[in-house]
C-alpha cells in the first residue's frame, strides 16, 4: 500500500512525496536516532490520517531555524482512524476515531506515571521527551501523511466516543493533539482562574488557543499582543482585547486597557501571562523589525504583577543555526531573571503534557462549551496543498491550516 507525506527538503522547502507505508519496526532514515533503528513496536497501531495540522513549531524547522535534517517527514498534530493494531494492543480497535497527543510517551517510566508525558524517559535516546516528525525527538515518522504508526497505542490514543459526532466536529477535535492543550497548559501554568487578568504574547494559533483557554478558565480580561493586524482581528473576533506591539511597550498598552476597566487600581498589571511566541521573537516599538529572542520573556516579567505567574508554551530550542548571536545559537538568552526573582514570579516551561488535559477538553468540545476551530480559524486543505499552506502560514495568515489527506472533512 502507498503512503504520501509532507517532507522537509531544506530551508523554505517542503514537498509531498511517496514514503513507506508504516510498519511495526522503526527503520533508518532522516532524524532517526541510531539506537531507535530496528526498534519493534508491537504495542503500536497504524492510523489512516483523518486530519493533520500545520504547526508553528513545524515552521521553525522549515525556516531552517533548527538542526532538522533534509528528508524529515513532518507533522505532530494527528487525528486518525485506526486501520490496524499490533499484536500487543489490547483496547484500541480498528475503526476507532482517535486523537494522538503530539508527545510520544511510553506510559511506563517514572515521568509518565507522574503525568509528565512531555518528558517520557523511554522513547527518545537523545533526551527526555519525544514527538512525531520533529528534530531531535528520536526519529518517529511524522503524521502529515496518509498513514502513520502510533506506538504504545493503548496508552497514547484518545478515542472519541461516537464516530459520527467526531467526524461532524473534526476541525475542533483536531486541535486536541497539540495547540488546544498547549494553550490551556500555558494558562493553567500561569494560574489563570475566575476573574483573572491575562496577557498573551502572540496571536498565532497557540496564542489564540491560549486566549480561548483563558476564557474557558474564567478570566475576566484577556489581552493578546502581536504585530500582525490580521491575527489581532482574529483575537478580537471572540472577545479579546488586543495590542499591537509595533506601537510601543506592551506594559503601557496593557495598563491603558486595565485602567479603563478599573480606573481606581492605579498602575495595574496582569495576574497571569503566557508566552505563545518562542525563540524567534521580535522587538517592540521601533525594534519590531529586529529579532530579539528574549524580548517576550522579559516583557512578560514587566507586565505581570508581583506574585503572578508566567506560562511558557512557546518553543525554545538548544540549537538554532539562524540565531542572532553565538549565545542564541545554543539557546542561551539574556533574561532579566533578577526582575522575575524580585517580583516572585513563577515560570513553567517545556512541552505541554497533552494527556493531562485532552480528555477534559474533548468533553468541552463535544458538549459545545468551546469553539476552538472557529477561534483559531481552522482551514482544511488537501495534502497536496501543504507547500502552499506552509508559505501562507509563514507569511502571517491568520489561519490554522488543517491537512485533509483523504477528503474526510465534512
Amino acid at each position: 500500500m502507498g503512503n504520501r507525506a509532507v517532507v522537509y527538503q531544506g530551508p523554505g522547502r517542503v514537498e509531498v512525496r511517496e514514503i513507506d507505508y508504516p510498519g511495526y519496526e522503526m527503520r533508518d532514515g532522516p532524524g532517526v536516532n541510531k539506537m531507535n533503528v530496528g526498534r519493534r513496536t508491537p504495542h503500536g497501531a497504524i492510523l489512516k490520517t483523518v486530519v493533520s495540522n500545520i504547526c508553528g513549531s513545524d515552521q521553525h524547522m522549515v525556516r531552517g531555524r533548527t538542526t532538522a535534517p533534509e528528508g524529515l517527514v513532518l507533522g505532530h498534530e494527528i487525528t486518525g482512524e485506526v486501520v490496524d493494531v499490533g499484536p500487543d494492543v489490547e483496547f484500541a480497535k480498528v475503526g476507532d476515531i482517535v486523537s494522538v497527543p503530539f508527545n510520544i510517551s511510553c506510559g511506563r517510566c517514572r515521568n509518565c506515571k507522574e503525568r509528565k508525558t512531555g518528558v517520557c524517559l523511554n522513547v527518545n535516546p537523545d533526551r527526555p521527551g519525544s514527538a512525531y516528525g520533529y528534530v531531535d525527538m528520536g526519529g518517529w515518522v511524522g503524521g502529515q501523511a496518509e498513514y502513520v504508526m502510533v506506538p504504545y497505542a493503548d496508552w497514547n490514543l484518545l478515542r472519541f466516543p461516537d464516530r459520527d459526532q467526531a467526524l461532524e466536529k473534526i476541525l475542533d477535535l483536531a486541535m486536541l493533539s497539540d495547540i488546544f492543550p498547549t494553550g490551556y497548559h500555558g494558562c493553567v501554568s500561569a494560574g489563570v482562574t475566575t476573574g483573572s487578568t491575562v496577557y498573551i504574547a502572540g496571536a498565532g494559533p497557540v496564542g489564540l488557543a491560549a486566549a480561548t483557554s483563558a476564557f474557558l478558565l474564567g478570566a475576566a480580561v484577556v489581552i493578546v499582543g502581536d504585530l500582525n493586524d490580521e491575527r489581532l482581528a482574529q483575537a478580537r473576533s471572540f472577545g479579546c482585547e488586543t495590542i499591537n506591539v509595533t506601537q510601543g511597550d506592551p506594559v503601557d498598552q496593557v495598563q491603558q486597557i486595565l485602567g479603563r476597566a478599573a480606573p481606581a487600581i492605579g498602575q495595574p498589571l496582569v495576574d497571569s501571562a503566557v508566552d505563545a511566541v518562542g525563540f524567534e521573537a521580535r522587538g517592540h516599538g521601533r525594534d519590531a523589525g529586529t529579532e530579539m529572542p528574549a524580548t517576550v520573556l522579559n516583557s512578560l516579567m514587566d507586565v505581570t504583577r508581583a506574585g503572578g505567574a508566567i506560562g511558557v508554551p512557546g518553543l525554545y530550542v538548544t540549537g538554532d543555526p539562524g540565531g542572532v548571536d553565538d549565545a542564541a545559537k545554543v539557546g542561551s538568552l539574556s533574561l532579566r531573571l533578577g526582575m522575575g526573582w524580585a517580583k516572585s514570579h513563577s515560570f513553567v516551561t517545556g512541552q505541554c503534557p497533552v494527556m493531562k488535559y485532552n480528555h477534559q477538553l474533548m468533553m468541552a468540545i463535544l458538549y459545545d462549551r468551546v469553539q476552538i476551530a472557529k477561534n483559531v480559524n481552522a482551514t482544511p486543505i488537501p495534502l497536496d496543498q501543504a507547500p502552499q499552506g506552509y508559505r501562507e502560514f509563514d507569511q502571517g495568515a491568520a489561519r490554522k491550516y488543517v491537512l485533509d489527506p483523504h477528503g474526510m472533512v465534512r
